[in-house]
């Protein structure tokens, strides 16, 4: 390796890069994109994120922020040791900006992508950071919007945060394809489980990133691109997972956005359980953890083909079906889930695969007055799921 950062201590880092020790190993934070709806314009999109800030009450002050689009807003919840805490508070929160949007003459909704939304409606949020995106991005940035789950899971040490990193991205593929649930774009079908995988694809540091030998590595490679100016700070890296130096956390960015809290709660169980698999065990193989070109394509079909997938399996050199070695790896983590406290949210991974939202979403006829009834749906379920 060559002299330089790469051989310093994590002492002499960046402050950006200067990594929270006292993060509580497995913790949990969630971070959920919701959409802005306006039931008096056939349940279009509401460009009006500056007026629900100004009228959030204080319960949500500190838990509700802007996004790039102005009709999206995003949800975080506190630290939480457990799945069933975190996704409490996500549930309470969920109901106050329901309450809140009720003033307004607004609604919420969760999926992937608005299912009929065209770039043309797009507005830019006027906060500084979405400012900057739109003159970095251009029209990229006027795009429609889309919405994720991120889940944050807590590792006190930054090397090992590197190596969970590494041995997640196996995982990414498997996640997208159960999170799947944005199977419509610009009002058709898009052949897609996930299409808002797709969109966001077209912005730059987004997809699946390589994998790297220690947290120096990883921080001088983002340092180089800060120093030179190229990178306002490392949050500009969209990748489907990363380091969060600040919190002291691995944030797995991957997922769709889900309609249901229930989903959360499975999602967020095998993310966490995962977690502990592969840093107490070690569960995925090295030469997997290697095989970066087999993981981007895995990556793209389950874009694609959600939970009917067949993804590359690099030891056995075949394709495997997906609900398949998710059965695997649930059966794996559960001694993991035991441990952690989230046996019963894990049990519900099962359930989502065998209907996932994709699925769910497609059970509405895919004309115009389908696709309201479909908003129409998320919006009912947003506080009651």
């Amino acid at each position: 390796m060559a002299t330089g950062v790469n051989e310093l201590d994590t002492a002499v880092h960046a402050d950006w890069a200067k990594w929270n020790a006292g993060t509580r190993p497995y913790t949990l934070g969630i971070e959920e994109e919701v959409m802005l709806l306006d039931p008096q314009r056939n349940w279009a999109l509401a460009q009006r994120i500056d007026d629900v800030l100004e009228a959030l009450p204080d319960p949500l002050v500190g838990y509700v922020g802007a996004e790039t689009h102005q009709a999206a807003i995003e949800l975080t919840t506190d630290p939480h040791a457990s799945v069933a805490g975190a996704v409490a508070q996500l549930r309470t929160l969920r109901g106050q900006l329901a309450g809140a949007l009720d003033g307004l003459g607004l609604v919420a909704g969760v999926a992937g992508t608005h299912p009929s939304a065209v770039w043309s409606e797009t507005k830019v949020t006027s906060a500084s950071r979405y400012r900057l995106i739109h003159h970095t991005m251009h029209d990229l940035a006027m795009r429609e919007p889309t919405f994720a789950l991120h889940v944050h899971v807590g590792v006190p040490d930054p090397d090992q945060a590197i190596e969970l990193y590494n041995r997640l991205r196996v995982h990414l593929p498997l996640l997208l394809a159960l999170s799947g649930n944005s199977p419509f774009w610009r009002g058709r079908y898009s052949g897609f489980a996930s299409s808002r995988t797709i969109l966001f694809q077209a912005f730059p540091r987004t997809g699946m990133p390589r994998r790297y030998g220690s947290y120096d590595e990883w921080v001088e490679t983002v340092d180089l691109q800060i120093r030179a100016r190229a990178l306002p700070e490392s949050t500009f890296l969209w990748w489907d997972v990363r380091p969060q130096p600040r919190f002291g956390t691995v944030e797995v960015r991957i997922m769709d956005a889900q309609s249901r809290v229930v989903d959360v709660a499975a999602l967020v169980a095998l993310v966490q359980s995962i977690a502990r698999l592969e840093l107490e065990e070690g569960y995925v193989a090295d030469d997997v953890v290697r095989a970066e070109e087999a993981l981007a394509e895995n990556r793209f079909i389950a874009a694609r083909d959600g939970m009917g997938a067949r993804l590359i399996d690099t030891t056995e050199e075949s394709l495997r079906p997906v609900t398949r070695l998710l059965a695997e790896l649930v059966d794996a983590a559960h001694p993991h889930a035991d441990a952690l406290g989230c046996a019963t949210e894990l049990a519900r991974v099962q359930a989502l695969a065998a209907y996932p939202g994709a699925a769910r979403q497609r059970t509405y006829p895919g004309d115009e007055d389908g696709l309201i009834q479909l908003v129409a749906g998320l919006a009912e379920g947003f506080a009651s799921s």
